[in-house]
């Protein structure tokens, strides 16, 4: 979906990649699963501003589809898994330095991630699309010359407005977190955003802040920018990790896990074609 790691600045650390093949001990401020503690941990790094998918509650716990998913994986291997937080952008240094096993957070399986990480089978998919102020004049892209559209940083949105929409004159605005780029359409620091169509529909439109601004142009689901579904990355060298979670993913598909999970959120097919 949302999220693409530029692969550039990661060579000293895949030197890391080999190392450590079984599970360190909890890392410090991470957020523990409810579950048995005699279980070995799985530490799922996240980052909690992508409702539906990853937020916190108001008691600051970590909640949504990428959560439930996860604490399901985890009760299939027989791990406990403990939630680490991480701003999108570090998420792939961060895994290669061993901060943590795995990343269940949205992130999408793109070739160019694949080259230092690797991924589990898909266990959703998702469209991205523009969102502008409503009432503007849009026949094609390039009618959003000149426009400021906030996207989120190392995202497969910033790739794809960096390739297709900056070149038409588009003003493209990376920030760390998605929510940040809400705030500042509020404020009127931007025209608008490109983001993973479930995403922005219940962290923006769906909210009195996004009254007024509506989608723009076609789906936005190129294999070439956004992948090919949401997938669980790890560590390249983790066969046997990488078996146990799809065998996992294919359980609870098979065992209706899955969709008890998934229609908590949501009202169609999250999986995808």
């Amino acid at each position: 979906m949302k999220k693409l790691f530029w692969a550039l600045g990661l060579a000293a650390s895949v030197a890391l990649v080999g190392c450590g093949k079984k599970d360190e001990p909890v890392a410090g401020g991470a957020t523990g699963a409810t579950g048995a503690t005699s279980m070995p941990v799985l530490r799922v790094a996240i980052d909690p501003t992508y409702e539906p998918f990853t937020f916190k509650t108001p008691d600051g716990q970590p909640a949504g589809f990428d959560i439930d998913i996860a604490n399901a994986i985890c009760a299939e291997i027989q791990r406990q898994c403990v939630f680490v937080e991480q701003i999108w952008d570090s998420m792939i240094p961060g895994l290669l330095a061993q901060q943590y096993d795995v990343i269940i957070s949205s992130m999408s399986i793109t070739e160019e991630r694949q080259r230092v990480i690797d991924f589990s089978d898909k266990y959703y998919s998702t469209p991205s699309r523009i969102v502008v102020r409503d009432g503007t004049p849009f026949e094609s892209l390039e009618s959003l010359r000149g426009l400021r559209l906030g996207v989120l940083r190392g995202s497969t949105q910033e790739r794809y407005a960096m390739g297709e929409l900056a070149p038409l004159g588009v003003n493209v605005i990376p920030y760390q977190a998605q929510d940040q780029v809400y705030l500042d359409i509020g404020s009127g620091r931007l025209d608008g955003t490109v983001a993973d169509v479930v995403e922005v529909t219940a962290g923006f439109l769906d909210r009195p802040e996004g009254a007024g601004f509506v989608f723009v142009g076609p789906e936005l689901n190129d294999p070439q920018y956004f992948g090919i579904g949401m997938g669980v990355a790890m560590r390249q060298g983790r066969e046997d990790l990488r078996e146990q979670i799809n065998q996992a993913i294919q359980a609870i598909r098979a065992n209706g896990t899955y969709d008890a999970i998934a229609s908590k959120y949501f009202d169609f097919d999250i999986y995808g074609l």
